[in-house]
């Protein structure tokens, strides 16, 4: 009986670390460059590009800066790769229900 492979779902996380990445590769930049310009360590970078942490926004605006590339460009780039993967994985959103 031949099973389905089944692949695992994307997480946003893992778009804005690729994302990341190739800005940085294509800028002919290194992890310790950036990590140095960005002032975060060369280690939770390379996390983030990996897509094992998510930065914050404060953060990712130092990482876009130390591209020398605006935020909204990652983000649309990003957006425009969540549009083009339908297994992106939607974390559940809690409602908060007002008393009355």
């Amino acid at each position: 009986m031949i099973q389905e492979v089944r692949e695992r779902p994307l997480l946003m996380r893992e778009l804005l670390g690729e994302s990341l990445r190739e800005l940085r590769t294509s800028s002919s930049l290194t992890l310790r460059e950036v990590s140095g310009r960005a002032r975060v360590s060369l280690g939770y970078l390379s996390e983030i590009e990996r897509g094992q942490k998510e930065a914050s926004s404060e953060l990712l605006n130092a990482i876009c800066g130390a591209l020398d590339v605006p935020l909204s460009n990652v983000l649309r780039t990003v957006s425009d790769k969540v549009d083009a993967h339908s297994g992106i994985t939607q974390l559940p959103v809690r409602s908060h229900r007002v008393a009355a």
